[in-house]
């Protein structure tokens, strides 16, 4: 299985995320669990190719 790191916090009555790799891309759960499931949708979609211009996040190793 393949793991991902990814930003949460909670909001009121709504957990909220993103993905490390995307962070301009937002998503919300009603539950940790249910928001880690919106993350692995929102990792399918953006990874997949089927949405155009994904801005993503790298690091980059300086001398």
């Amino acid at each position: 299985m393949k793991s991902t790191g990814f930003t949460y916090w909670q909001g009121g009555i709504h957990w909220l995320g993103r993905l490390d790799e995307y962070p301009d891309y937002l998503t919300q759960g009603l539950s940790l669990e249910d928001l880690k499931e919106h993350l692995a949708d929102l990792h399918k979609d953006l990874s997949s190719g089927v949405i155009p211009s994904v801005i993503r996040h790298a690091e980059l190793e300086l001398a």
